[in-house]
């Protein structure tokens, strides 16, 4: 999972680790952080691997969560370059809130189905993605939901996936 340094959406961080930690899959969190991960109401989370050596064999999937401070990342050429790589290996990539828009500026969501934050529509409409307003949104091995009150069913649709995957 993908935070960002500072002010990642502590509810879809919280949702997605809970339920993540009572499935069978590993959680691993990356972050360019030097030492800890700060919400957007000040909880701490230490990253387990910097994204500078993330290698895509070593995961089954991408989930990268929102909240104000992904908007720093959506430009970060290091980032496309690992969205791509999973991408190229057909592995699920899943965001939520404003991170679509990290895929869409990376290539994988161009002429595809997704969604995001609202306020956030016409980033993902630039990339020539084609914007459904739902809760989550999938489009084959990519998913992308709108935002924390949709956090329960994004990572529902993720485990699902991935179970079907193994």
């Amino acid at each position: 999972m993908l935070l960002a340094a500072n002010k990642f959406d502590e509810t879809e961080f919280l949702t997605v680790k809970k339920f993540i930690d009572k499935s069978h899959f590993n959680l691993f969190i990356t972050s360019d952080a030097n030492s800890l991960c700060t919400g957007n109401s000040g909880l701490k989370i230490k990253a387990d691997v910097s994204f500078f050596n993330i290698h895509t064999g070593n995961f089954i999937s991408l989930i990268i969560i929102g909240g104000q401070g992904i908007r720093n990342y959506w430009n970060n050429q290091l980032l496309h370059k690992i969205i791509n790589n999973f991408h190229k290996e057909q592995k699920l990539i899943a965001a939520i809130c404003s991170a679509p828009v990290l895929l869409a500026r990376s290539g994988v969501l161009t002429g595809k189905k997704a969604t995001c934050f609202p306020t956030d529509k016409n980033e993902l409409e630039k990339e020539n993605v084609i914007y459904v307003n739902q809760p989550v949104v999938t489009d084959n091995n990519l998913i992308t939901a709108q935002g924390p009150n949709a956090a329960p069913q994004f990572i529902e649709t993720v485990l699902n996936r991935l179970k079907q995957n193994i």
